[in-house]
């Protein structure tokens, strides 16, 4: 039996609702509410409505009610899509859109989908309470009580401190620090300065606001709730503002350089990505903007590895993915035209360039890197940001009318890193 031949994977184009603020504009909307008005947006532009049109629909997000448990399948019946369209939730922390867009990309190679949509949502405005451990066990032990005495000496023991809720942390269960914490660890290490971080973070906001007034987001965002731009956008941003901030992450150590500034903030949104086969889009008269050609994920140990040295920190697991991908591929870095880096915080993108440029692979030229903007500007929902900055390579692979190749590369709590290659023939 001969093998099936392995199909290309284009991308067809994307759509994201502006990203918010958390407690701002989408403070009372759910991840189902974003994630589907994303969804139509797609398949407004894209004419997605119909049996069979969409193959199936991949999105995740981070932090989940219990009403999600089924959010991608939810947002199908929600949404302009047909109803027979299968779906399923897929979780990475930060690298969840990148690796929603990688398990569709593997079903369209081998021919087992001709076209999906993949991508998430995160609401940081209506992050999910837990019950307190301690009311939840006594709780569990009334509904096991089998008599009315034996549940009423259960809540008994119900006290005050048991009606305060368990409000979800940013902070990694293994260390007990948050993600800001690990990361200036990581900028210690590199020894990153504050004023390199500053202008990553002005340069991000100018290019961002640049990319607006050109009508460069015009086919990739959607209106919603009265926002038509990133909220977190600050088209005035200069270092010279930037520096009068404080810092808030690594005030244990000598000279913390992190401020609320070159950090991302917590942020609501949705993203979605158009993926397809080319005899897909050739019926369809769909243009491909571009064509994901590679991938690789990779971990590191930031509990016991080389995490004082910088190797090892929680976000520099990219630092070893994208050296491995681009062995494979025979490329280094100046093979690239564009390189998206996600912008969790300045510090972890300049240590990332650091390590890559350590390991042999080359520099990136910043007139290169994240000319649209990204993370520091645009804002953070965790498990969007991997359609968006998908969207946006292929968007300025195709905006170029020539040939061209785009590097993305997510670092994700949990020590992840999820990376990916783009090309436009």
């Amino acid at each position: 039996m001969s093998s099936p031949s392995v199909r290309r994977v284009a991308v067809i184009g994307g759509s994201r609702i502006p990203f918010a603020r958390a407690d701002g504009p989408y403070a009372t909307a759910s991840n189902q509410d974003m994630l589907t008005t994303a969804v139509d947006g797609l398949a407004a532009r894209h004419s997605l409505q119909g049996e069979g049109v969409v193959g199936e629909l991949v999105a995740g997000a981070v932090l989940k009610h219990s009403r999600d448990f089924n959010l991608a399948r939810e947002v199908v019946l929600g949404s302009t899509l047909d109803a027979r369209t299968p779906a399923y939730d897929i979780q990475q922390a930060c690298g969840t859109g990148l690796q929603a867009v990688v398990a569709v990309a593997n079903k369209i190679m081998p021919g087992q989908l001709d076209s999906g949509i993949a991508g998430g949502a995160d609401t940081a405005s209506d992050a999910p309470l837990g019950v307190n451990d301690e009311l939840r066990k006594i709780l569990l032990a009334t509904r096991r009580a089998t008599s009315v005495g034996g549940r009423l000496r259960a809540l008994g023991r119900v006290r005050p401190r048991h009606l305060v809720p368990d409000i979800p942390r940013n902070a990694e269960p293994r260390t007990g620090l948050s993600m800001g914490e690990h990361a200036a660890v990581t900028a210690r290490a590199w020894g990153i300065t504050r004023e390199a971080q500053d202008e990553l973070a002005a340069a991000s906001h100018q290019r961002l606001a640049a990319a607006y007034e050109r009508g460069f987001f015009q086919d990739l965002v959607v209106p919603f709730r009265g926002l038509a731009r990133d909220q977190n956008l600050r088209p005035g941003s200069s270092v010279e503002k930037l520096a009068r901030l404080k810092p808030v992450f690594g005030l244990d150590g000598p000279d913390p350089t992190m401020t609320a500034g070159n950090s991302t903030p917590l942020t609501d949104g949705a993203a979605v990505v158009l993926l397809a086969g080319e005899e897909w889009a050739e019926r369809r008269c769909a243009e491909p903007l571009a064509y994901l050609t590679a991938c690789e994920t990779a971990a590191v140990d930031f509990v016991r590895g080389d995490v004082a040295g910088g190797d090892d920190g929680l976000l520099m697991a990219p630092a070893h993915a994208v050296p491995r991908m681009l062995e494979r591929a025979g490329l280094g870095l100046g093979d690239f035209d564009f390189v998206e880096v996600h912008e969790a915080f300045a510090s972890q993108v300049l240590a990332t360039l650091a390590a890559w440029e350590k390991r042999g692979i080359g520099t990136v030229p910043r007139e290169r890197l994240n000319v649209a903007g990204s993370s520091l500007a645009t804002g953070h929902p965790f498990a969007a940001t991997g359609a968006r900055i998908v969207a946006t390579l292929a968007r300025l692979l195709a905006e170029r009318g020539r040939p061209g190749r785009g590097l993305i590369s997510v670092c994700a709590a949990g020590g992840q890193g999820v990376t990916a290659i783009l090309e436009r023939d």
